[in-house]
């Protein structure tokens, strides 16, 4: 979604200066037009030449180009912008921004920039973490501009520390989730997402499971933000990072505890679709001590879990849609379409383990969606196509 859009890329004196070049790289390969405005000190870390051989536009750095009486119009580029991005910004400039020190051309652009402004952050941690640094950070986001947050660092004190700027393709990235969000076929609504496993207690290290990778749900909330949904990604325990930055993640293990988060963030969606794997029964008990081999059978009593699908359709509104999963492995349709009716469900994704190399584990999925109408089959797909084809049903519905 960055083709087309005008860029400013404001460079600070930052060591992270250099990977201003693979920024402006992303966003020319993605279309976009990029103008460069850089600080004095910026210049001392990477050369206006090189950048204006990438962009083919000359760097703009000070406020009179010539002595000549030609001058750079702040006023201009704050019009001509689809978007202004700092990147590197040292903790001097995000203090001038915050407190409108407007002593360079930066800083008169950026007060003059009608675009949304997004930012990332470039400094050693001690900075980062000083509280006039926070206090600059917190004012700029009242006044609505986007902080890229910087990578983590290192553990200092048992706090995870922060300083390092974000890398260039997710701060590229960060720019194209935006636009997407605000041209995408969602753009204005929430979907609500569950996503991989529950672990239900044994004791204190065992566990009753599934093999749930959480892949399929990741895929469907990364295609959600692509189109430009509020997504609100509810995961049980997996090992993959969140697809997106405009993704919120919610952590769980247990399945009480996908259903309190389930059932707190249903009421302001507009759709939600339980892609979970979750457990239907829980040990009635769970050991405190870890369970010790004995002489004889071990038994353990099991108990239902909460059925989330069941509780959200019971609250489910007219204005809302709600999406379910099956994974089934004899007469599947005859069981889809029961859960279907059963939790109130506007639709269904069958799919089942009987179609090798698909679900659990798998890159691959093969679905059908049911309705009380009808029938949809597809073929067997990546999960990310997948994804796609499940939103793409769940757009025509909304």
């Amino acid at each position: 979604m960055l083709k087309g859009k005008k860029i400013v890329l404001g460079i600070t004196g930052s060591i992270a200066a250099y990977k201003a070049c693979y920024i402006i790289r992303g966003l020319i390969k993605r279309g976009a037009e990029v103008q460069v405005v850089i600080t004095p000190a910026g210049k001392e870390f990477i050369t206006p030449i090189t950048l204006s051989a990438l962009t083919q536009k000359p760097v703009v750095s000070e406020f009179f180009s010539q002595r000549d009486g030609t001058w750079n119009s702040h006023v201009a580029l704050g019009l001509w912008a689809d978007a202004m991005l700092i990147a590197p910004c040292t903790a001097a400039t995000l203090g001038k921004m915050a407190g409108a020190v407007a002593d360079n051309m930066l800083i008169t652009t950026y007060l003059s920039m009608k675009a949304p402004v997004f930012i990332a952050p470039a400094m050693d941690l001690d900075m980062f973490a000083h509280p006039a640094t926070q206090a600059s950070i917190k004012r700029l986001q009242s006044f609505g501009n986007i902080i890229i947050e910087p990578q983590s660092g290192f553990l200092a004190s048992g706090l995870e520390g922060k300083g390092r700027m974000e890398e260039p393709e997710a701060i590229v990235q960060t720019l194209d989730d935006y636009f997407c969000g605000h041209s995408g076929e969602l753009s204005g609504k929430r979907i609500m997402i569950t996503a991989g496993p529950t672990f239900e207690k044994i004791d204190p290290v065992r566990f009753i499971g599934n093999y749930s990778s959480g892949k399929m749900g990741f895929a469907m909330a990364e295609e959600c933000a692509r189109r430009g949904a509020e997504v609100t990604l509810i995961s049980g325990p997996v090992s993959m990072d969140t697809p997106r930055g405009n993704i919120k993640r919610i952590n769980v293990e247990s399945c009480e505890e996908m259903f309190n988060a389930s059932v707190g963030a249903f009421p302001t969606a507009d759709a939600a679709i339980l892609c979970a794997a979750v457990a239907d029964f829980r040990p009635e008990s769970q050991a405190q001590r870890k369970i010790k081999r004995g002489a004889d059978d071990l038994s353990i009593r099991l108990k239902p879990t909460h059925d989330i699908a069941a509780e959200l359709g019971r609250m489910k509104t007219e204005r809302q849609r709600l999406a379910g999963f099956a994974l089934e492995t004899d007469n599947e349709e005859a069981n889809a379409q029961a859960k279907l009716q059963r939790k109130n469900l506007d639709f269904i994704v069958l799919n089942s383990l009987r179609n090798e190399g698909t679900c659990f584990k798998s890159d691959n999925n093969q679905i059908c969606i049911l309705t009380a109408d009808g029938k949809q089959e597809y073929p067997k797909k990546s999960k990310k196509e997948v994804a796609s084809d499940i939103i793409s049903y769940l757009a025509t519905i909304m």
